[in-house]
């Protein structure tokens, strides 16, 4: 299977300490057997929504990595035995046999989006919306937690999670925007008291 990884670092940790926990998981993974396929440093972060310790940001990390699943235990014994981490997450993305098109496809958050191309593409999800028409199926797209600008219009003002009537996606794409909301919550992502999402700090 492929998975991945992200996790979060206090803002006060060092290079030393974000090479040395990123060391820990790929290790992790190795010991097992399995295979890192990206590793990739996110640099500092804005939390959409402050910790409940006060934290407003954080250093964020991210491996894929192909694995029987046997390392996905490991490296959340040490992610809680690590007292720099804020946060962290472990996502199954896929079968190994797509493992290719899953490394393709993969999205990095500090990837600037053209900002024509990202006006033209949050017209056509207001249009869908209106339509009662699938964006994803249409598109031949997914919602990504690592991309906000993917699910952030299905998150209404007061940080609800629009029903599919309103959204206009159909039950197996609804399914799959809510758990990646969930997922992009738990790593700060976006707010889960209004659709305010993270932003890199420059």
């Amino acid at each position: 299977m492929i998975y991945e990884t992200a996790f979060v670092l206090k803002p006060s940790s060092t290079d030393d300490v974000g090479t040395k926990v990123k060391g820990l998981v790929t290790a992790a993974i190795t010991e097992a057997g399995g295979e890192v396929l990206i590793n990739e440093d996110w640099g500092l972060r804005n939390f959409a929504q402050a910790t409940s310790k006060g934290e407003t940001k954080g250093k964020f990390y991210y491996v894929m990595y192909s694995s029987d699943g046997k390392s996905n235990s490991e490296i959340e014994r040490r992610m809680k035995l690590s007292e720099e981490t804020l946060k962290w997450i472990v996502v199954k993305l896929g079968e190994e046999k797509n493992k290719e098109n899953i490394v393709k496809n993969h999205r990095n958050p500090n990837n600037e989006v053209v900002e024509k191309d990202a006006g033209k593409a949050e017209k056509d999800k207001r249009n869908s919306a209106k339509s009662r028409s699938c964006y994803f199926s249409a598109t031949k797209t997914r919602p990504d937690w690592k991309d906000p600008m993917s699910y952030k219009w299905l998150v209404n003002e007061f940080g609800k999670i629009n029903p599919g009537r309103v959204t206009g996606l159909r039950p197996r794409y609804q399914k799959m925007a809510t758990t990646v909301i969930k997922q992009a919550r738990t790593m700060g992502f976006i707010s889960h008291l209004s659709n305010r999402v993270s932003e890199r700090v420059q």
